[in-house]
């Protein structure tokens, strides 16, 4: 999607973190603003901001993104406010860091619902939105390195993200053919309050546990180090305008990802699959991705209308 002054962006969870550095950079490149908010105080200081950038366009709903009917309603709204739209920024989440082997089902449910449901409902609703006007478009899914690397910690988020990483890698051969491209932003450590959703998780919400406040002090003071979000925004604006798939913003990654792919590729068989029948199968299979990929590419291409 190379042409962005004068269209429309729909953005999940737009008025903090990574949402409103994203937000911030796409309007300072032309385009016209919807973003989702579930705290008002969120809402209130984004709009802060963009007092001060008149020049941006920007509107707010308020939308849990876990609502299939309301990302409906959001996504007709959007329509009637501004009549069409090109770029879907699925960017809310929220966030655990905590071992996997101790998560409850309510805690698998909380991530998944925001994180990987939340991301369906939208797509759900906006796609044939971006199809619909013939002009191209782009869908941009926020996911996380955690996406890549996995550890000890951050285990049921982490899955949350690999889905994440898998419906896009899907999504940009299925949407090709209707120029619209796909892009997938890997942050690392990003200065934001994501930990803070902690407060709605499950077992806390319910009021059946407490928060751990040295949990909240210990993420608090990590966050603190991260990269500016404004900056991770920029760095997903330029990756857009290079027509990227992968985005990766924080260079630090880049040694533990190859050794990770090296790792992978070693692990292989030795020997020569040589005329297995599913070997038939698998030919086919490559030429129709052979396919997909050509169409991906022409998105890249100068003039491309995706």
């Amino acid at each position: 999607m190379q042409e962005l002054k004068g269209r429309i962006a729909f953005i999940t969870g737009g008025t903090s973190g990574i949402g409103l550095g994203i937000a911030k950079a796409l309007g300072e490149a032309g385009m016209r603003l919807m973003l989702t908010y579930r705290r008002e105080q969120a809402r209130e200081e984004a709009l802060s901001y963009f007092a001060a950038h008149p020049h941006i366009d920007v509107r707010t709903v308020r939308l849990d993104v876990r609502d299939r009917e309301a990302v409906e309603r959001a996504a007709q709204e959007t329509v009637e406010a501004f009549g069409r739209v090109h770029l879907l920024c699925n960017s809310a989440a929220v966030s655990l860091i905590d071992r996997i082997d101790v998560a409850t089902y309510e805690d698998w449910d909380w991530i998944f619902d925001t994180n990987v449901k939340g991301v369906a409902n939208a797509l759900v609703s906006f796609v044939p939105l971006l199809k619909a006007h013939g002009e191209g478009g782009h869908v941009m899914n926020v996911a996380s390195m955690g996406s890549f690397i996995s550890g000890p910690n951050a285990g049921v988020y982490s899955a949350s993200k690999f889905a994440l990483r898998g419906i896009a890698e899907s999504l940009r051969f299925s949407l090709a053919p209707d120029g619209i491209s796909v892009s997938l932003v890997c942050p690392g450590l990003t200065r934001t309050g994501i930990f803070r959703s902690i407060w709605s998780r499950p077992r806390i919400a319910a009021g059946t546990a407490e928060p751990d406040e040295s949990y909240i002090e210990r993420m608090e003071r990590i966050h603190a180090a991260g990269m500016d979000p404004d900056e991770v925004g920029r760095r997903a604006l330029a990756g857009l305008l290079r027509g990227d798939f992968y985005i990766f913003t924080h260079p630090e990654f880049r040694e533990e990802l190859r050794e990770l792919c090296e790792e992978i590729t070693a692990s292989y068989p030795e020997e020569d699959p040589g005329e297995a029948p599913r070997l038939v199968y698998e030919v086919e299979r490559r030429r129709r991705k052979a396919d997909a990929r050509r169409a991906v590419e022409s998105l890249r291409a100068p003039g491309a209308s995706g």
